[in-house]
């Protein structure tokens, strides 16, 4: 038997068909409204002037640093891993998940 899975937006200000979910912050908090496009229209246009003059703070994704071990680490780390039953290669780098495996049970 098929199912058929429906969303339907509503307007969080007036009750109405809403097209889109806008985010937005403030304080430092993070908020989410679903709104009908005229009413998505007004909230940016309310917010323009203060976001033209304001500076963008985060929302950059910060690279990844690659974390490198020591032969001994990696040795200790392969070790593991095989005691865990998770297969790892004898040479090479070693998979970012089980290095968080291994860190979180360190």
């Amino acid at each position: 038997m098929a199912q058929r899975v429906q969303v339907i937006l509503e307007d969080d200000l007036n009750g109405g068909s809403a097209d889109e979910t806008v985010r937005f912050g403030i304080d430092g908090k993070t908020y989410e409204i679903d709104l009908s496009s005229d009413n998505a229209k007004k909230l940016r246009k309310s917010l323009r002037p203060y976001v033209e003059n304001a500076r963008r703070a985060g929302g950059t994704k910060q690279r990844r640093t690659r974390q490198v071990s020591s032969r001994r680490q990696s040795a200790e780390i392969r070790a593991w891993a095989k005691a865990q039953g998770i297969e790892v290669s004898e040479r090479g780098r070693i998979p970012a998940e089980v290095m968080e495996k291994y860190e979180s049970a360190h």
